[in-house]
């Protein structure tokens, strides 16, 4: 990608607009990489179409990534369901092919990241699956580490790879 495509390449929080594209980014990303509904994925997800609603709420942020004006990805923080209330989860990070290996993923984390310590979460969980060895290698980059057992009720069944981040 060129210095010229690489500028037009923009993070900002997610608007009511948005939904129906980074539900679409995650969808053909989702079974690009074969991560099915029936498996747990995202795109079981009832709230995948309304993804900045669900954002709103206290706790959450969503952030896609745009490129010439069309969305190419995303990724959010939320509280995870059903753990400790210090306990945040890295959530839906997905990149078309066009963003990705250009830095985006690790900016949004990052930023993320600092939201997630500005509004008090102490640590930042996540789930993943092995094939992602990008993301995976990401990821331990940033800092996280892998544990052995899930935490919180994500109801991702086939999610094998979990990591926990201190903030």
């Amino acid at each position: 990608m060129s210095v010229a495509a690489l500028s037009a390449l923009k993070i900002r929080p997610i608007s009511p607009a948005d939904n129906p594209a980074i539900a679409r980014v995650i969808r053909d990303v989702s079974a690009e990489f074969g991560l099915t509904a029936d498996k747990g994925y995202t795109v079981a997800d009832p709230n995948l179409d309304e993804l900045y609603q669900l954002y709103s709420q206290p706790g959450h942020a969503y952030w896609v990534v745009e490129l010439d004006g069309n969305i190419v990805g995303g990724g959010g923080i939320a509280p995870l369901a059903g753990a400790d209330e210090d306990i945040c989860e890295l959530q839906k990070m997905y990149f078309l092919p066009a963003a990705r290996g250009q830095g985006q993923a690790k900016q949004l984390a990052i930023h993320a990241m600092a939201f997630a310590r500005e509004y008090g979460f102490r640590r930042c969980y996540l789930e993943t699956t092995a094939f992602l060895t990008q993301a995976i290698a990401l990821y331990e980059r940033l800092g996280f580490e892998h544990i052995d057992g899930p935490l919180g009720n994500t109801g991702h069944v086939d999610c094998e790879v979990r990591m926990l981040k201190s903030l």
